[in-house]
């Protein structure tokens, strides 16, 4: 049977990602939907809207069959280590194919790109680029552009196709060759508005925290901003540049930045310059919150932590060949390192949430098991 991987944040969960799930099924056959999904903290430098074992249980109900996690460690990174990290745990967990939503839909196209991005043509024509002080993803397309023209390149200004590119840059350097299923996006774009059927995942956070649609005690990092603030405010240069990605003056920058800003937004907006890109900014500001150093991050996951499960999913696990260790009771993850600081991130998690809640929720969380495949 095909095990199909997805790799998600579902922030929340909604007809989209239902939509990609059910696609994938359709492509694929008979199959098992594994999802390696962020935890409480995402990509983009946030928290997310609700709790990871909530969004496990709205993914099950979706039509996902297993739910497992991606370290924050790597969740909240630039789109190369967080495709790594989300990649890694689906190889591991036994996946055979890779399905990912998609502007282009067209597996070919994005395979030829991730394959030009490792060549030493790519490193060559992309260094005039970074000499210009321009932003790196802006950069990484111009040099594209230059290798396989202009129609070749257009897939890397689509977020959910720039994903997907480094999905397949990720199953490559595992050398695992999956089988592709790109779904094409339906409905708003990535970080568009309201669609009837298909709203994008920033409109309904928007929606959620405007009272709109009911969420039981959101997350929100604006709730814990004087705590964020504390927390930042306490940090040297050296502290800084031990953070990911604060090279090129960043960490430099960022303190500056820090005790200057009154707020979240504040700080984010005098850091910024044509070089460091929004997002990039934003999740320094949430390691450098979270207290996480990036000796914190092992060259690769080293367990599979499951978030839920149905009876197929459950089956998945079953017919793992123990290479690598599997967490389905959270004590067990007492005195594994990268448990204890996820541990630490969700203390801090409660403190982002409308009402706030009590620490512990790591050890005493145990995965949702829905009963019925």
């Amino acid at each position: 049977m095909e095990i199909v991987g997805i790799v998600a944040e579902y922030n929340p969960f909604h007809n989209g990602h239902r939509h990609q799930i059910a696609a994938a099924r359709a492509l694929a056959g008979e199959c098992a939907v594994v999802c390696a999904m962020s935890g409480n903290f995402v990509q983009r430098g946030d928290c997310a809207v609700t709790d990871k074992w909530s969004r496990a249980r709205m993914a099950l109900e979706g039509g996902a069959d297993l739910i497992l996690e991606i370290p924050t460690a790597w969740a909240v990174s630039s789109a190369e280590t967080f495709a790594r990290g989300g990649v890694g745990v689906l190889h591991a967990a036994g996946a055979t194919a890779l399905s990912f939503g998609s502007e282009t839909g067209d597996g070919a196209v994005l395979e030829r790109v991730a394959q030009v991005l490792d060549i030493p043509e790519f490193t060559r024509a992309l260094q005039p680029f970074l000499a210009q002080g321009l932003p790196f993803a802006q950069c990484r397309h111009r040099a594209v552009e230059e290798l396989l023209g202009a129609e070749g390149a257009a897939c890397l200004g689509n977020a959910n196709d720039n994903l997907g590119v480094e999905y397949l840059r990720a199953a490559r350097r595992l050398g695992w060759t999956p089988h592709i299923y790109p779904v094409r996006r339906v409905g708003a774009g990535h970080d568009g508005g309201h669609h009837e059927h298909y709203p994008s995942a920033s409109y309904v956070r928007g929606e959620i925290r405007a009272g709109a649609i009911p969420m039981d005690n959101p997350a929100f990092l604006t709730y814990n901003q004087r705590g964020m603030l504390a927390r930042l405010r306490a940090l040297e240069v050296e502290d800084w540049e031990q953070i990911p990605d604060c090279g090129e003056g960043l960490a430099q920058r960022l303190y500056r930045a820090v005790r200057q800003g009154t707020s979240l937004e504040e700080i984010y907006d005098l850091a910024k310059t044509k070089r460091y890109a929004h997002a990039r900014i934003r999740r320094a500001v949430l390691w450098g919150a979270l207290g996480l150093r990036e000796q914190d991050r092992p060259a690769q996951v080293p367990y599979l932590r499951v978030l839920g499960a149905n009876k197929r999913g459950l089956g998945v696990l079953r017919n793992l060949d123990g290479s690598i260790p599997v967490i389905t009771k959270p004590t067990h993850g007492k005195g594994v390192p990268l448990m204890e600081l996820e541990a630490q991130c969700t203390d801090f998690y409660a403190l982002c949430r409308e009402t706030i809640t009590p620490c512990g929720a790591e050890w005493s969380t145990s995965p949702v098991i829905l009963r019925e495949a």
